[in-house]
């Protein structure tokens, strides 16, 4: 195998513009970038929560959903390459469904935090959810994979029902909104 990079640093993007896969230049402020910016963000996090002491299934989902973050950093590096297929939204779908059987119910709204995997799981979700509002925002004007915007949905979803998981396998309590909380309050 070749190595990919030889040199760190091209000098290239010094000028505000970036080269995406396909050989095109764009402005680093596009929202192109942005979202493969945003992708990748999601993707740290997600490797942020897998070192912070999880169960081996939930760190072995998490490294092929980081695969296929990788995949979709592709997709949006060439415009109209599509990498993402129905099967890969399913496989999230599967997995909610087993994620979330062992859990009690919601009666009320619940506030990100309880242990600290579930915590970062939160915050994973949150940045998913940033990414998906951005992607949406692209697909307005320029073409984005129709499966890519459906997988990174129930991405956010999965994440959500993993952090309720992870706090429930740790002891961590689920805080839930207070919504008389303010009648309590002095």
């Amino acid at each position: 195998m070749s190595n990919r990079l030889t040199k760190i640093y091209t000098k290239t993007g010094d000028d505000g513009q970036t080269g995406l896969a396909n050989g095109d230049r764009v402005d680093k402020s596009g929202l192109r970038v942005d979202v493969m910016g945003e992708v990748d963000e999601l993707n740290s996090v997600l490797g942020v929560l897998e070192a912070a002491g999880i169960p081996s299934d939930v760190s072995g989902y998490l490294r092929n959903i980081q695969h296929r973050l990788f995949d979709i950093g592709g997709e949006l590096a060439i415009p109209g390459n599509a990498s993402i297929s129905p099967e890969c939204t399913e496989r999230l779908e599967e997995l909610i469904d087993v994620y979330n059987e062992d859990l009690p119910p919601l009666k009320e709204f619940i506030l990100p935090g309880g242990s600290l995997p579930a915590s970062i799981c939160h915050m994973a979700r949150t940045v998913c959810r940033r990414c998906e509002r951005h992607m949406v925002k692209l697909g307005q004007t320029e073409y984005v994979n129709p499966e890519t915007l459906r997988y990174i949905n129930r991405l956010s979803d999965l994440l959500f029902v993993m952090a309720r998981s992870l706090n429930h396998l740790k002891d961590g309590k689920e805080i839930f909104w207070d919504s008389e909380r303010l009648k309590k309050s002095v």
